[in-house]
């Protein structure tokens, strides 16, 4: 998975995220289409520029500059077969290209540029720049669909912020 994000970012990038998603019969649910737009620090710092903090399973969130996010990468290694019927991540495509879209735009640029269904088989890898507009629907035949996401960035972030990864 290092590799493939450093084929994008070049020798310093590093992982700062890692999510396993499980979606399974009794976890079965959907994601409308958004952009990723925070992301994971070892603790809260106040820093120009990176607002909007939250906590997530005990991890501190912050929205940093979307120039940030935009020069992110992220992989995707499918640990179950997905197919059209199991719930497909959903990319809309190019939409890494447009910053940071409004939430009252989304719909019309999804529909102005596509849809795809990302398809797998086990052991499956997807990349993509974390600043795509994505979505996921509830599955049609609810069946495990384990992946393991990985986000990686080149950049450091300002002191004292720190990447959660890095810790």
């Amino acid at each position: 998975m290092g590799k493939i994000a450093a084929h994008w970012l070049g020798s310093k990038a590093k992982p700062v995220r890692a999510i396993l998603f499980d979606k399974n019969p009794d976890t079965n649910w959907a994601l409308g289409w958004h952009q990723d737009r925070t992301i994971a620090v070892g603790q809260r710092a106040d820093v120009p520029g990176f607002n909007n903090w939250n906590r997530k399973d005990g991890i501190d969130h912050v929205e940093p500059p979307f120039e940030l996010i935009e020069r992110m990468v992220t992989v995707r290694i499918h640990l179950d077969r997905v197919d059209d019927n199991n719930a497909p991540l959903l990319i809309s495509p190019g939409t890494h290209r447009l910053g940071k879209i409004p939430e009252s735009r989304l719909a019309e640029t999804v529909e102005r540029h596509g849809c795809i269904e990302c398809l797998a088989e086990i052991g499956d890898v997807w990349a993509y720049r974390t600043a795509i507009l994505h979505a996921s629907k509830r599955a049609l035949s609810p069946r495990r669909r384990r992946v393991l996401q990985v986000d990686y960035s080149a950049d450091d972030l300002p002191a004292p912020l720190r990447w959660q990864m890095a810790d």
